[in-house]
């Protein structure tokens, strides 16, 4: 049985450092798990619990909710703006979150891995990430970590995934929520 993890990136930029990263886990993905990237999060509007009713959630929240009960783990991918998460990543782990007590995250493993231009790679962003998805309901793999400062002249011409010690440390993020996601299937 393959492990399903959903990534969610907090960068709509095409050429995102932290889409890269993204892209770089669906390749390295150990045997026996798949990291699919959610594209759409851009086209998912504001939460509003005035639309979150049965039978009119927008269908672009509801392409989200459905993808993110199909897996079994989450690889959360962010930048920083400002010091601390971006508004898309931010808005779907309130989506995620609802309905209360029965969010897509509850009692799933979560990683939260970024990269930023800034000395420390996006380590605030990544904490606020944490805070908000363990609040909604996440495992939060608190000891799994990656934060990859410089990211603009890092990955100026080499994509992560080409960046051996990169490649490395994500293959292990990886493989650690894989790891997890086994344990708390046979729990």
């Amino acid at each position: 049985m393959s492990v399903r993890i959903l990534a969610l990136v907090g960068s709509l930029r095409a050429g995102s450092t932290n889409r890269q990263l993204a892209e770089a886990a669906v390749k390295l993905a150990p045997e026996g798990a798949e990291v699919d990237l959610f594209e759409g999060l851009a086209d998912i509007p504001f939460y509003n619990e005035d639309i979150d009713v049965e039978g009119s959630v927008p269908a672009t929240a509801a392409k989200l909710r459905a993808a993110a009960q199909g897996a079994d783990a989450f690889l959360l991918v962010t930048p920083e703006y400002n010091g601390t998460i971006p508004a898309v990543l931010k808005n779907a782990i309130d989506w995620l979150s609802r309905p209360y007590g029965a969010g897509a995250f509850i009692g799933k493993p979560v990683a939260v891995v970024g990269t930023a231009f800034g000395q420390y790679g996006g380590v605030w962003a990544q904490d606020e990430v944490r805070k908000a998805v363990g609040i909604a309901g996440g495992t939060v793999l608190e000891d799994v970590k990656l934060s990859i400062p410089g990211s603009l002249t890092r990955f100026a011409e080499t994509h992560p995934v080409d960046d051996t010690e990169v490649a490395a440390q994500l293959t292990e993020v990886v493989a650690r929520l894989h790891g997890h996601s086994g344990e708390t299937a046979a729990a």
